[in-house]
């Protein structure tokens, strides 16, 4: 008699967020004997990666772990970070199929996503995409119309599995063949986290990021207003990812169809803006009593005062007539003693 011949595992490349429902769709394909490479991609719009840079040292270090690489660590499979900033840019700006709720593309974010990891799968000769998508969880990416479209317009069409809504959708190649079994596959669907929770205990699956809505600044309600004005000031085409870096960052004073002023709301947002310094203009109440403030734009004088007067209403002078703030751009340099800001006006060009 012949030797016997077994197949190779199947192997398959994951959407790893660090959130709950991509750490069980690991888990559960890890428990049914797929090997495992994951994927986690830095956009330059996640939260834990922004409050790593402002470098606070309030934070709890623990909390600032990517957590993708701790799923990866704790299930026992890699996970690769790609720096998807530049490209992802263009997504947000132009999303073929539009925003959620606030400035989130959804749709376009995971079809973009899921272009990329099909190369890493074609490169890797795996077997399927996989990720941690229920069901009518969501309302703009996750019903079924929308799951077929992201399947269609990234070319997986028998090679992307949901693993924990499997049995609600079409069968993927590996399922037809046998490779897979779909019977281990689940029915989860809907708003509630009570069969993910369960399951997570089942696999021991016991640290993981909350839903990750809360983690993406374009699904922050304030974010999207500074976004919108943003766009309402240069239009889409001029928006650059400085532009929507500094966004995250402090207050936001919309001086004028072209002036905003942004300042730090403490030491750590006031030492980040200052890294953005370089050609913009700098307004710093004198002895730096106070917070770092950029000036955006070309401000003639009178719009000056106003964005001094600001900076002197967040000074620890705050309560004196009058308040010396330096502004200065490279060689320029002016002190101008002004007012602090209302409380009115403030709220006025707050954005």
């Amino acid at each position: 008699m012949g030797a016997m011949v077994t197949s190779p595992p199947l192997k398959a490349i994951g959407l790893i967020s660090g959130g709950l429902d991509s750490a069980l769709a690991a888990g559960l394909l890890k428990e049914m004997g797929v090997e495992l490479h994951g994927l986690n991609f830095s956009t330059g719009f996640c939260k834990v990666d922004h409050r790593r840079a402002i470098n606070d040292p309030r934070e709890d270090p623990e909390r600032l772990r990517n957590p993708a690489l701790r799923v990866g660590a704790m299930l026992g499979f890699p996970v690769e970070i790609l720096d998807v900033a530049a490209a992802y840019l263009e997504v947000v700006r132009n999303p073929r199929y539009g925003y959620g709720a606030n400035v989130n593309p959804c749709i376009d974010c995971r079809i973009f996503m899921l272009h990329k990891a099909r190369e890493v799968m074609e490169a890797e000769g795996a077997d399927l995409v996989f990720t941690g998508e229920v069901l009518g969880q969501r309302p703009m990416s996750q019903y079924r119309k929308a799951l077929d479209t992201v399947e269609r317009d990234t070319g997986l069409e028998g090679r992307l599995l949901r693993p924990l809504s499997a049995r609600f959708l079409e069968p993927t190649l590996p399922e037809r063949d046998g490779r897979l079994d779909r019977r281990r596959l689940l029915s989860i669907q809907g708003k509630s986290r009570r069969p993910q929770i369960a399951l997570a205990r089942q696999l021991g699956i016991n640290e993981y990021e909350q839903p990750s809505g809360g983690c993406c600044f374009l699904a922050d309600p304030n974010y999207a207003r500074r976004f919108r004005d943003l766009v309402n000031s240069a239009g889409t085409v001029a928006i650059t990812s400085e532009d929507t870096t500094l966004l995250k960052v402090g207050r936001h004073f919309r001086v004028s169809p072209t002036v905003k002023l942004v300042t730090g709301r403490n030491e750590g947002e006031s030492g980040y803006l200052e890294r953005f310094a370089r050609g913009r203009w700098t307004l710093t109440p004198v002895g730096r009593a106070g917070t770092f403030a950029l000036g955006l734009g070309e401000p003639d004088q009178a719009q000056f005062q106003v964005m001094a007067g600001i900076v002197a209403r967040y000074s620890r002078h705050r309560d004196r007539d009058l308040v010396d703030v330096q502004i200065a751009r490279g060689d320029t340099l002016q002190i101008l003693s002004v007012t602090p800001a209302s409380d009115e006006l403030v709220d006025s060009l707050l954005v």
